[in-house]
């Protein structure tokens, strides 16, 4: 995308923690319009009126976006007025935050709806638009569970390297088709958000919320290809590759304490 200044923006799950930083860091940025899909109807009011008030021109619209047809209606009715999506940030995403074992059916399926699926019919809706004009930018919010397994949240890593490898082969067909279309993959580490309330780590600090919402302008203006957060998760997929199943397990689970990290999880209230 590199230049930001008078984009219109799409955020999903952006009236709340890191969806919310990074659409009001993005307006910061130049952005001209931010429009904000949440299921959330109570948050979304609340934010569009406080950024209403402060002189942004933003919409939200109360949406789940596990239901095709509320997808597919919501951007045709954006079309009819007149509003292209130049940044789409699939951001909105959930956590169970437990044993497989103890998973239901339903917390399978939404897992994988909300953090996979839903990402890839949003963007199918408004790809042929970004295409057609030359330009666009599709950041898909993903995470570090995309490139470690963890115990705890099975069904999150599935959910997440889904994401990663749907993220990154779209970037690859994009560029293959030169159709100006940008797409940066983000693989932030636990954010300390209520989204991983209770989580501990041992060794890398949980990430601060604003560091990575201005991480990720910062990629959409570099046309980053992956975003990894901490720096230090750039040696994860090369450190993995190498090490015998059985050492990895030590180096992540015994010293860094990560397979532990999950056992004090409560994440937000239900």
């Amino acid at each position: 995308m590199s230049d930001i200044s008078g984009t219109t923006v799409l955020v999903t799950g952006g009236a709340s923690g890191i969806g919310l930083l990074t659409g009001q860091r993005l307006l910061a940025a130049g952005a001209a319009h931010l429009v904000i899909w949440d299921i959330d109807g109570q948050a979304l009011d609340a934010v569009v009126s406080r950024m209403r008030d402060a002189g942004h021109t933003i919409d939200g619209l109360k949406i789940d976006i596990t239901d095709l047809a509320e997808v597919r209606e919501a951007a045709r009715l954006m079309a009819h007025r007149g509003i292209a999506v130049d940044i789409l940030v699939n951001n909105a995403g959930i956590i169970v935050g437990r044993d497989f074992a103890s998973h239901s059916h339903d917390d399978i399926d939404r897992t994988m709806a909300i953090n996979t699926t839903a990402p890839m019919h949003l963007t199918a809706e408004l790809l042929p638009g970004m295409i057609a004009r030359g330009r666009g930018h599709v950041v898909n919010i993903a995470s570090a569970a995309g490139m470690i397994a963890n115990p705890g949240m099975s069904v999150y890593c599935a959910s997440k390297w889904a994401m990663t490898g749907w993220s990154d082969s779209l970037r690859l067909e994009m560029e293959r088709g030169r159709t100006g279309v940008q797409v940066t993959t983000v693989m932030p580490y636990y954010i300390d958000t209520g989204m991983f309330a209770g989580v501990r780590s041992r060794l890398i600090p949980l990430l601060k919320p604003g560091h990575v919402a201005s991480a990720i302008v910062d990629a959409i203006r570099d046309d980053r290809v992956v975003l990894r957060l901490p720096k230090l998760l750039d040696l994860l997929p090369f450190v993995r590759g190498i090490l015998p199943a059985r050492v990895f397990d030590k180096v992540a689970g015994d010293w860094f304490g990560v397979y532990d990290s999950m056992r004090t999880f409560t994440g937000r209230p239900r």
